[in-house]
């Protein structure tokens, strides 16, 4: 484990109880509330915690930022979060960046685009439009695809110079079936354009069940030497990522990934570049 606090970058907390969340299965279903975090991340020194939304209804991103703040008096190290906007209604959604802005503890947006059949859904005039808004609201946009939309992405953000932005996930790139181009020129490409970081998170998830250490390594690698340690953060995806990997697990490959690097480097990467970005204080 790391030596000092780190920062987690994306942590999902829901209730299904209180808020619909449509694309739920087995065993990801039932309540994953602050106590149940607090019990999974044990052994593991946490300074401050990123909400990230979870795809609740699209009504109900206000109740869930509401939900967010409660939680955030029974666990004071949610620091900020990120949350939903209809992006895709263009100068329609800002009332609702208005509005999300000046909300307590919110620093960006994510609108998924990951499960839209058509791959250059993000270039859509309306979409680019809503992401472009975000910059006059002071707020960040997370970006969450799967790796066949990262061209199409690299084309939105060539398109949204002022938004900063922050890859979830590397991209999800296709470890399971052991892909790795043209995934690995396109982060290389996306790099290129300073106002992205990189979450280094939800990467088990992507491998096939027999996964090990050594078949995420060249994915993990290939995103640290795009990005770079000063733009590279690190990401839990609890509990999603609790379908492939503990979440002490996943602290303890990440661990053994960015071994070699100095310790001012691994404080960039477990600390320094979600504090910078999300503005934490």
């Amino acid at each position: 484990m790391p030596s000092f606090p780190i920062i987690d970058s994306h942590l999902h907390l829901w209730d299904p109880r209180r808020l619909s969340y449509p694309w739920l299965f087995d065993p990801l279903d039932r309540p994953f509330l602050p106590a149940d975090f607090k019990a999974a991340s044990a052994g593991v020194d946490i300074e401050a915690l990123v909400f990230l939304e979870c795809a609740a209804v699209p009504d109900q991103t206000f109740v869930e930022a509401d939900q967010v703040l409660a939680w955030a008096v029974e666990e004071p190290r949610i620091a900020a979060m990120v949350c939903n906007a209809p992006l895709e209604k263009g100068d329609g959604v800002r009332a609702d960046l208005e509005r999300l802005a000046g909300i307590d503890k919110v620093r960006g947006i994510r609108r998924i685009y990951q499960d839209e059949p058509d791959p250059a859904f993000c270039l859509r005039p309306d979409f680019v439009a809503g992401v472009r808004a975000l910059a006059d609201h002071g707020l960040s946009f997370d970006l969450c695809l799967k790796h066949p939309q990262l061209q199409s992405t690299i084309t939105l953000v060539d398109a949204c110079p002022n938004v900063p932005m922050v890859l979830d996930h590397i991209a999800k790139p296709g470890i399971a079936a052991g892909l790795m181009q043209p995934w690995a020129d396109q982060m290389r490409d996306l790099a290129r354009r300073e106002n992205v970081v990189c979450k280094l998170s939800g990467v088990a998830t992507e491998a096939a069940a027999d996964w090990t250490a050594e078949t995420l390594r060249p994915y993990m690698e290939m995103a640290l030497e795009a990005f770079g340690p000063s733009r590279i953060m690190f990401g839990g995806d609890w509990p999603v990522s609790t379908l492939r990997i503990s979440y002490p697990g996943w602290v303890a490959v990440v661990d053994e990934v960015i071994a070699d690097l100095s310790d001012a480097e691994q404080r960039l990467i477990y600390r320094d570049t979600a504090r910078a970005f999300y503005r934490l204080t």
